[in-house]
């Protein structure tokens, strides 16, 4: 197995989707079925009471999911990164093929109806008006970004807010663009933005840039979006960024549209290099951080989808909590938000592993349970496939996790699934360090100006779910990381996942 470092090199800029033809037939008139949907369970001991079952996909078919959605009726909706839409349900029938024809789809919607995918160069409204169960209208929702022919000129989306207004993000072209396509003076603009487009389509809206590979994209429960990136140049680790008007997030290759008279950004001019992200917040106009870092290798390698936990506990004890999904380690992560200052910003904690394949976007289907949508493209990532779908139930019982982290004056509170040992309650049951990382062009970055948080004084709340604990040498802007390698639960029971890391944007 190749190490991590090496297969980061190997998927620099994933998901680095290439253009193919498809190589199954293209759909008939009529519905195609296919083998059923069957579930075959499997289940690893780090996911402690959660239960993986991959679903049997289409014979003869490779399912490279690029996109979920979770139609009114229940069926899970799956387009492939080869053009397909494919249509699932959950009580063993056949799979049928909804759509095809589709050009590079890395992302699926239900709305109002209708499934929307985005293309490379639009997003596209597909319906069934005649109840076959098959799309026989397609027609452009919203379209106007530049398209160069670059390889990286991924677009992603949408996301429907609750106005109604879809949200999507383009990837920035790295490398040249393709001569062939656009003529070499020419500029393919809007890459490396978020974009909306109003209830009815037709009209794009430049919102925020600095992005990179914002694979993922997602609302909270409060209908606030949020998006994913990818560590690479101008990204040290991996983000999970609040999404909206006028913000900028620290990529410099997206700022010539800034210059646009329809630009909501304001152009900082030309940013400095090789300072920190902690120095960038104060020192770059109109930087705006992430709310949530993910450390590079210790809580993945590449972020993808974003979801909120939306089943009011069917789910488990982590209702209103987002997920963000992750190539490398085919897993997915877990993210506390709060707004310290007006502006969100949280912890990560570990969630999910052993999945079949990179987990690139997530839906959760009527019964609380969660489909997750699989592919590599032949890339490295862990697992013993390199495509599927996979659904991921909650047997009912509760794990022992933390279950919030939250910012306070003095330091932090964490908040757990089940009651503390209060024998276990003790500084020594800790171990921590606040960091910060490079801002600058080149490709990630170390941890820089590390050093360890020392804990002052503890306090364990009468319910012994909350712990109160004082820290020294507490810095704004940096990232803090915990290991609670000693807490243990009223029944003696560790911690299924140890680590937690806040990234303290402000201190309240």
């Amino acid at each position: 197995m190749l190490r991590p470092f090496l297969i980061a090199l190997l998927i620099a800029g994933v998901p680095a989707f290439a253009a193919k033809s498809p190589k199954t037939a293209k759909a008939p008139k009529g519905a195609e079925e296919t083998q059923a949907a069957s579930f075959m369970g499997s289940t690893t001991a780090s996911n402690g009471p959660y239960v993986l079952e991959s679903l049997a996909m289409p014979s003869g078919v490779k399912v490279e999911a690029s996109g979920l959605a979770t139609m009114t009726d229940g069926r899970l909706a799956v387009s492939t990164r080869n053009g397909d839409v494919w249509l699932f349900k959950m009580d063993g029938s056949p799979a049928q093929r909804f759509a095809s024809g589709l050009h590079e789809p890395l992302g699926l919607a239900f709305h109002e109806g209708a499934l929307y995918a985005t293309q490379r160069s639009e997003v596209t409204c597909m319906r069934d008006t005649d109840g076959d169960g098959v799309a026989d209208e397609y027609s452009t929702y919203a379209k106007g970004w530049g398209v160069s022919g670059n390889y990286h000129e991924y677009a992603y989306g949408p996301v429907f807010d609750p106005k109604g207004t879809a949200w999507i993000t383009l990837n920035i072209g790295l490398g040249p663009h393709w001569e062939a396509a656009m003529p070499k003076d020419e500029h393919a603009r809007w890459r490396g933005w978020c974009l909306t487009i109003p209830p009815g389509g037709g009209k794009l809206i430049p919102m925020a840039c600095g992005l990179r590979s914002p694979c993922g994209i997602g609302t909270n429960l409060d209908g606030d979006v949020f998006g994913s990136d990818q560590q690479g140049n101008w990204w040290p680790a991996g983000p999970l960024l609040h999404l909206r008007k006028g913000a900028f997030f620290g990529h410099a290759e997206s700022l010539p549209d800034a210059k646009s008279p329809d630009s909501p950004v304001k152009d900082p001019g030309k940013v400095p290099e090789e300072i920190t992200i902690a120095q960038a917040i104060h020192q770059v106009p109109g930087y705006v951080p992430p709310a949530v870092w993910f450390p590079y290798v210790k809580m993945g390698q590449s972020c993808t989808g974003v979801i909120c936990d939306s089943t009011n506990g069917k789910f488990g004890p982590f209702a209103g909590q987002m997920l963000v999904g992750e190539f490398v380690i085919a897993g997915i992560n877990r993210v506390f938000l709060e707004k310290v200052g007006g502006e969100y910003q949280g912890a990560c904690f570990p969630f999910l592993t052993a999945f079949d394949c990179a987990v690139l976007q997530m839906a959760f289907l009527p019964d609380g349970s969660l489909a997750t949508g699989e592919t590599n493209r032949g890339w490295n990532s862990l697992g013993t496939r390199s495509f599927g779908v996979q659904r991921v139930k909650w047997t009912g019982e509760t794990p022992f996790e933390v279950l919030k982290m939250e910012a306070t004056k003095e330091g932090f509170r964490f908040t757990f699934t089940q009651p503390v040992q209060p024998a276990s309650a003790v500084a020594e049951s800790f171990a921590a360090t606040s960091y910060t990382f490079l801002y600058h062009s080149k490709y990630g970055s170390p941890e820089v100006e590390t050093q360890p948080v020392m804990v002052k004084s503890l306090k364990l709340d009468e319910d012994k779910r909350s712990l109160t604990v004082d820290c020294e040498s507490l810095r704004e802007g940096f990232v803090h990381e915990f290991h609670l390698e000693g807490i243990r639960s009223s029944e003696g029971k560790p911690l299924l996942h140890t680590q937690a890391c806040y990234n303290l944007n402000r201190r309240p």
